[in-house]
């Protein structure tokens, strides 16, 4: 029988298994992102925000085509967003390691929608 080398093992993240990240049958990414949806979940009870979505998408770039090729669009998924009590639009991210790609996504973010507030929660 041949042993499997990743059994057992974290992937480079080091995500944790499924079902520590899973509440009230949703999959979160990380366990941090699960603490916060507690987090956020308890706020909109309490009136403190309202119209709490999970991983909402943002085009960055609309698709286009270059010299007969086609590129898709670029988009941005937060992991949270909802209105605060001052009726401000907030865009939520929980990060643990902030990719290349994250970082370059995130200046694209803000760029294209300053009237939102974006948090980083680590």
């Amino acid at each position: 029988m041949i042993k499997n080398p990743y059994q057992g093992r974290r992937n480079k993240y080091g995500v944790s298994p499924k079902k520590e990240r899973t509440y009230n049958g949703i999959v979160f990414d990380s366990k941090a992102e699960m603490r916060r949806y507690k987090e956020l979940e308890l706020l909109e009870k309490a009136g403190k925000i309202r119209d709490l979505q999970l991983q909402e998408s943002w085009v960055l770039q609309e698709p286009f085509t270059y010299q007969g090729k086609k590129y898709r669009a670029i988009h941005y998924i937060a992991d949270f967003s909802y209105y605060d009590e001052n009726g401000n639009y907030v865009v939520e991210d929980v990060k643990g390691r902030k990719t290349k790609e994250y970082q370059i996504k995130k200046k694209l973010f803000l760029k294209k929608y300053p009237n939102f507030i974006f948090r980083e929660v680590s």
